[in-house]
């Protein structure tokens, strides 16, 4: 699996996680992998997401502007929570390529205007 669509995948566990409290971290991956097989770095985002969940957010509450975490949209915060986990927990890719990534994420699944935000929030991070 390529980690863009690794990235991508991770999102959707994520968003799933953050939208339904009986679902468990499995039974997500399940859904969304399906029949696909999982790898290494799908599997370190997630785990390491849902790990350090409470330090990440942590994190991101100290970043935003006149945002509080709950009040913003669950594909922002789902997209916010895995960058900054690789910015902070994982030394493998380049602080762009994760920005970028994220930006890419938000086209995705958001809209025009989630990409800046999440860009705005994020190079709070790289410049830390």
């Amino acid at each position: 699996m390529k980690r863009h669509d690794a990235r991508e995948k991770a999102v959707q566990v994520l968003f799933q996680l953050d939208n339904t409290q009986d679902l468990t971290l499995e039974e997500a991956i399940g859904h969304i992998l399906n029949e696909d097989e999982s790898d290494a770095f799908f599997e370190q985002l997630v785990h390491g997401v849902t790990k350090h969940q409470q330090e990440i957010d942590e994190a991101l509450e100290k970043n935003l502007e006149n945002w509080s975490l709950g009040r913003l949209p669950k594909i922002e915060r789902t997209v916010l929570r895995l960058a900054v986990y690789e910015l902070q927990y994982m030394e493998d890719a380049p602080n762009r390529v994760v920005l970028n990534e994220a930006i890419e994420l938000c086209k995705t699944f958001g809209d025009e205007k989630s990409s800046k935000f999440v860009n705005g929030v994020l190079s709070k991070f790289t410049q830390q």
